[in-house]
């Protein structure tokens, strides 16, 4: 079999296209935009932490540029997205609930997501719960006290958080909306009205393997260890995939610098001429959020980016290497560096407690100035109007000093 050769830069260059983050975005004109980058993606996987605007939203800013985020809440409450395990806690776009639906039917395998223990012990609870909703409407878990005062901490849920998520995940209850980002639960049948099991369901099989397509064609190019990981499937036969994708001409097999075999997704059959002869460009600079579709499988980045990193928040403070929630840095086709920073709202202020760049890095000054551009939107784009600099590489800190003023208005994120 012949491989076409390809350098580790267009490889890249070929996942990022595949993303939507070679090219500096054009302004998003609608919220069918943000519905385009997420079904791009596959998946949006979400999470909480709002030191700097909420991974989902940030992800979208990365695609986009500046964008309101009210376009998300809205889709998902139109119905346009769903909410379930994918990657993790994703939202998905809404014809891709027959991706996920045998999960709900078999919530066992779902691991510490479900308790089948918990949901025996209480299904009299459970269902007067259930009936609850059907005659009173969806809920949220802050519509209902903790037995015990003064409880706290995510191992401690009062018992309808653990009730509600476990119906969630059992696919009894669907997300219809969020409310300040608090998860709002009804009835999967008022939810997804015209769904049939009995009619629309998709075998394991047959599930697992549009997932598989759907990793393909969101990474790009891909070695086959990295398909699972995008759906997290275990114990799927990629070989006699891989080999009835290449003979119907889905993929196309590559021989990367560094990396060896590996395969490009037919979609991307148009730039590859161009990523070979070294004409592909790459002209967008985003601040990336650690669950980020480029970044979460942390072993695929290192592999195609040489960008070693972790998600320090959960790590004690004391041996945290970079910081709490910090943030990947790309620049024209390179993960260049990382960001520790946070948003102090009411001050509209971005702190940049510590930035490093990569030691192979070559700073220049159009990389000084172009990720100084990119801070200043990610900035501007959450409702700051200054900046101001803590730990700093020496290039950067002899240009940027202590800060700086955003100029023009502030877009409220």
């Amino acid at each position: 079999m012949t491989r076409i050769p390809l350098s580790l830069r267009a490889a890249r260059r070929l996942h990022l296209a595949a993303q939507g983050l070679l090219l500096k975005p054009r302004r998003a004109t609608g919220p069918q935009a943000l519905l385009a980058a997420i079904s791009r993606m596959s998946l949006l996987q979400i999470d909480t932490i709002h030191v700097v605007a909420r991974s989902p939203y940030l992800v979208l800013f990365s695609r986009l540029g500046t964008y309101p985020i009210n376009w998300l809440d809205e889709a998902l409450a139109r119905g346009d997205l769903i909410e379930y395990w994918a990657h993790e806690a994703c939202f998905l776009p809404r014809g891709d609930f027959a991706l996920v639906r045998h999960r709900m039917l078999e919530p066992e395998k779902m691991g510490w997501k479900y308790r089948a223990h918990w949901m025996r012990e209480h299904q009299q609870e459970i269902e007067a719960l259930l009936s609850h909703i059907e005659h009173h409407g969806p809920v949220r878990a802050a519509d209902f006290e903790h037995p015990r005062k003064g409880s706290s901490g995510w191992w401690d849920w009062k018992p309808h958080k653990r009730h509600l998520e476990g119906l969630f995940t059992d696919g009894r209850l669907m997300v219809r909306e969020r409310r300040n980002f608090q998860r709002v639960y009804d009835l999967a049948r008022r939810v997804m009205p015209d769904w049939q099991d009995e009619r629309d369901l998709f075998p394991r099989p047959d599930a697992e393997r549009r997932m598989l397509e759907n990793s393909a064609r969101s990474l790009g190019i891909f070695r086959p260890g990295w398909l699972a990981d995008y759906y997290r499937l275990r114990h799927v036969a990629l070989s006699p995939l891989l080999a009835e994708w290449q003979q119907r001409q889905q993929i196309i097999a590559v021989d990367v610098e560094g990396l060896g075999e590996m395969w490009v997704h037919h979609s991307l059959a148009p730039l590859l001429d161009r990523a070979c002869s070294g004409r592909l460009r790459a002209t967008h600079g985003a601040v990336l959020s650690p669950f980020d579709p480029v970044v979460w499988d942390r072993k695929r980045a290192e592999q195609l980016f040489g960008f070693r990193y972790r998600l320090e928040c959960y790590t004690p403070a004391p041996k945290r290497q970079f910081g709490y929630f910090v943030l990947p840095l790309l620049w024209r086709g390179e993960l260049v560096g990382r960001m520790d920073a946070r948003m102090a709202r009411r001050d509209g202020v971005l702190e940049i407690i510590g930035l490093w760049l990569e030691s192979k890095v070559r700073v220049g000054q159009s990389m000084i100035d172009g990720i100084q551009t990119m801070i200043s939107d990610f900035a501007c784009w959450q409702g700051a109007t200054r900046i101001v600099c803590g730990q700093l590489p020496q290039a950067l800190a002899v240009r940027w000093g202590k800060g700086w003023e955003i100029p023009g208005m502030p877009v409220v994120c």
